[in-house]
């Protein structure tokens, strides 16, 4: 791969080539990237969506929307000190095409941003809830009327492929939805392949699907402009990472491995001082036990060792990357940044911590049944109603149920499949509070 295409500033729809020495700098494509996705009315949603503690009311709980604001700060930092380093070893990318180290910071930011933009509500409880709808509930008679991939994007539901169809699915009078560059998208797709086939591999861009069978030619076009490597035999598509998918990645590793640890703290689920002293073996090379002493509160304390250890690991990450950066551009990296960080090991203690104390504690597992119930219920009644119009069987309360959809969620869908996702499109949407609004009006 070549970091001239990688770095590709086109967008869907685009008939002439956008070079970066002709950008304006004051209002720079990557930069357009970041604006138009925190101004999308799916990023907003996010503020009332799930993070690891389902409809927490608490101040200092974090929800998708400030977990994806502080993964793309990561983000950032991230793709700055990697592109700083990147322009010094080929300074052809600054003489001839004019990028700059910002660049790099930018697309890394704007993709994190976008990374959970795509996920349902209730968490990752909610993609299970959605698949587990058609693979093991009502939804399995659509079966027969889907090919095997079509059924396979139903029944293993991914928040990843959901995001891509969200930046980048057309619909009428809107091509190409956000017209995010391709750099950016590139750098979105940390699994740059379709849901079949599923077969077990060590590589990480594999571990699940990003795109589905409905996006799959503007998918491949992506790909292709931006030189990712393909990787599937046949029919089957697939492609190697873009090498600032990893940046992405470890910064949403970074947040999720700390932040989520933090929350468990503030709530009470794990003990302050057990929980201090897992944080503190992550910095030991980096505290000041001197200034750290002197911190007299539980905030304080905790503030300030987030601090140091997000920044070891982005300092970590950052040195792993360009270590690996031969082998990431070839496609022959297969393993997340982090897993080969030097404090892996603190890194599984404290996953294992909140694993146990956090993501397994009774309040996130009511709530975690309670968003399978409402999931199943919106599922069952709005799959069948659109699907009985577009067949014109609707029965009146077909038609009544379906005045509850926003007008986009209303046109007319030919294929069965493509029914189907649109509603699981509408569902994934929802807020946390909608969707359990909407599941108490059905019910009466």
């Amino acid at each position: 791969m070549k970091w001239e295409k990688l770095l590709s500033l086109k967008r869907q729809g685009d008939t002439t080539k956008r070079l970066r020495k002709e950008q304006d700098d004051t209002r720079l494509g990557f930069e357009v990237d970041y604006d138009r996705v925190i101004f999308s009315s799916a990023f907003r949603s996010l503020q009332d969506k799930t993070q690891v503690i389902p409809l927490s009311k608490t101040d200092f709980v974090h929800t998708r929307l400030t977990h994806s604001l502080e993964v793309s700060v990561v983000g950032r930092s991230l793709g700055r000190l990697v592109g700083k380093k990147i322009l010094e070893k080929h300074p052809y990318l600054t003489e001839i095409y004019g990028y700059q180290m910002n660049d790099f910071g930018a697309i890394v930011a704007a993709a994190a941003l976008a990374h959970d933009i795509g996920n349902p509500p209730f968490g990752h409880s909610g993609e299970k809830a959605i698949g587990e709808y058609f693979k093991t509930g009502n939804g399995q008679h659509f079966k027969t009327q889907l090919t095997d991939k079509e059924w396979q994007d139903l029944i293993d539901f991914e928040g990843n492929a959901n995001g891509f169809a969200v930046v980048s699915s057309s619909r009428k009078g809107v091509e190409g939805a956000l017209r995010l560059t391709y750099a950016t998208l590139g750098a979105f797709m940390k699994y740059p392949k379709e849901s079949l086939p599923k077969k077990p591999t060590s590589k990480i861009c594999d571990k699940k699907y990003g795109f589905f069978q409905q996006d799959k030619i503007f998918f491949k076009e992506v790909a292709e402009e931006l030189g990712l490597i393909g990787n599937k035999e046949n029919e089957n598509i697939g492609f190697e990472r873009h090498p600032l998918a990893f940046l992405v990645e470890a910064a949403d590793d970074i947040c999720y491995t700390i932040i989520d640890f933090e929350d468990g703290i503030n709530l009470g689920l794990i003990e302050e001082e057990k929980a201090l002293e897992y944080l503190i073996k992550l910095v030991k090379n980096s505290i000041d036990s001197k200034k750290y002493n002197e911190l007299t509160t539980k905030e304080d304390r905790l503030s300030y060792l987030r601090a140091l250890a997000i920044n070891s690991l982005i300092n970590d990450a950052v040195f792993i990357f360009l270590e690996n950066e031969e082998a990431i551009l070839k496609g022959s990296f297969s393993m997340a940044l982090l897993d080969k960080s030097q404090y892996k090991a603190q890194i599984d203690d404290i996953i294992k911590v909140s694993i146990k104390q956090v993501y397994q504690s009774k309040n996130v597992i009511e709530k975690e049944v309670m968003g399978y119930k409402v999931i199943h219920t919106l599922l069952d009644v709005f799959c069948t109603a659109y699907h009985n119009q577009m067949s014109e069987k609707a029965s009146n309360y077909d038609k009544i149920v379906l005045k509850l959809l926003p007008e986009r969620f209303l046109q007319e869908k030919k294929s069965v499949y493509e029914q189907l996702l649109n509603i699981c499109h509408y569902i994934s949407l929802l807020t946390d509070g909608k969707a359990i609004e909407l599941y108490k009006m059905i019910n009466g």
